[in-house]
């Protein structure tokens, strides 16, 4: 008896493993949050941070509701008890709110590049937050790799000025360094709320949405934007924020250990310097190549497994 024969579709189905699929959806994402930097600078020529943030926020959450419909769970965007309403608020209070609030702000007063490097200092503050908020003992690994991280960040911020310490920008290496701090509060919140990913990210959304429209409403009346700038929006929403989680989060569920694709993430500063210089035509300065060169030597001194000790 001959083996059975599969159809087109259950041959290639069987030909992509769950973790190549994994590493697609992964790859997927990485490149485009790899955009967002130039997006980011781009679209804020034509409209405030609070604009850009609004209306990304507003196509995020449509993205994030179809989705959800056409996946039979639209009924989750309710949270089922007050804990689940409290900690939804708390969530999309940091993100998307106090996030992308403060982030656009740092690339509304700082080169495309420097913003872009200082918010990826993140895993280092995850580190120090992980302290007193998870109970982890903080090694003398991660008190080095804080310091080296530290060190790009004034090399960054001072552009190179090391002997006088001058910051180019105070206010905006403040800003883009503060974005770190919020995100990694947002992600040990996250993964100690054991409810579905998916289903936090809609509900935190829509919480921040509604905190967005008030800031709107408190700042002023709302002005018609550009052509240009709704465009700068809807790809910030879709690209940023609504299909790029979406695709990580499928990712991270095809896998039995996050730890499989999650050093993927460290590619995307890389890939953004390369479309920064190309798309906005940003030189890449010394300061920056220098500081960023240390700000990744820490992260890796962070997330480098222990050294086995030898029998």
């Amino acid at each position: 008896m001959g083996l059975p024969r599969l159809s087109r579709s259950e041959g290639e189905e069987c030909l992509v493993s769950p973790i190549g699929k994994a590493y697609a959806y992964a790859v997927s994402a990485v490149l485009l949050w790899s955009t967002a930097a130039s997006a980011f600078k781009l679209t804020l020529r034509c409209l405030t941070p609070l604009e850009l943030q609004a209306g990304a926020v507003v196509v995020a959450v449509l993205f994030l509701a179809v989705r959800a419909a056409a996946a039979g769970q639209l009924r989750e965007l309710l949270p089922a008890t007050p804990r689940d309403v409290a900690r939804s608020a708390l969530l999309g209070f940091l993100n998307p709110f106090a996030y992308y609030l403060v982030l656009l702000a740092a690339y509304d007063r700082l080169p495309a590049q420097e913003a872009l490097v200082l918010n990826y200092i993140w895993p280092i503050v995850l580190a120090v937050l992980a302290v007193p908020l998870l109970g982890h003992p903080l090694g003398r690994r991660s008190v080095a790799a804080l310091v080296v991280s530290f060190g790009g960040v004034v090399v960054i911020g001072t552009r190179g000025d090391l002997a006088t310490l001058r910051f180019s920008d105070p206010v905006g290496v403040a800003l883009a360094a503060g974005s770190s701090l919020i995100w990694a509060l947002y992600w040990i919140l996250s993964v100690r709320d054991s409810r579905d990913d998916g289903t936090k990210l809609l509900q935190g959304f829509v919480f921040g949405l509604i905190y967005l429209l008030i800031s709107v409403a408190a700042t002023g009346t709302p002005r018609v934007v550009s052509l240009r700038g709704a465009i700068g929006a809807v790809y910030v929403g879709l690209f940023e924020m609504g299909v790029t989680f979406s695709l990580w989060l499928t990712a991270l569920r095809l896998v039995d250990r996050t730890a499989r694709i999650s050093n993927l993430v460290f590619l995307s500063p890389f890939i953004s310097l390369l479309l920064v210089h190309t798309v906005l035509g940003e030189p890449i300065a010394l300061s920056t190549i220098g500081g960023f060169t240390l700000v990744v030597f820490g992260i890796a001194l962070q997330v480098a497994p222990p050294r086995r000790s030898s029998v």
